[in-house]
């Protein structure tokens, strides 16, 4: 675990840590569990750097204090599945849907991601 806070507080030296970590892992697919807030910022953040690995994140719309109702596992449930078969490139998974990093954004009304 490299950090467990709420995505509304993550700093930009946040967001830096999780870059290096992508770029100094050794594995070329990594899936990132994320607030779903600032994920699209984060997604672009790593692309920027342009690694030749898969990444993903995922992170929960509804949170786990709900129990069973909460989607972060079948979530994260596609991001292991997406990340062994997708090209290199950054995306973001929720809901059984997958986005381009650059093609998602979040809909807080209809609390969906969405092609944008």
């Amino acid at each position: 675990t490299l950090m467990m806070i709420d995505s509304l507080d993550m700093k930009s030296s946040d967001v830096k840590k999780i870059v290096a970590k992508c770029k100094k892992s050794k594995h070329k697919r990594i899936v990132i569990t994320h607030g779903t807030d600032t994920m699209t910022n984060t997604a672009e953040a790593i692309a920027k750097e342009k690694l030749d690995k898969t990444i993903i994140l995922t992170g929960a719309l509804i949170p786990y204090e709900f129990g069973s109702s909460s989607d972060g596992f079948f979530n994260l449930g596609c991001a292991l599945s997406f990340v062994q078969t997708f090209e290199k490139g950054v995306y973001i998974t929720m809901h059984g849907k997958y986005f381009n990093w650059n093609e998602v954004k979040k809909n807080k009304k209809k609390g969906v991601f969405e092609k944008k």
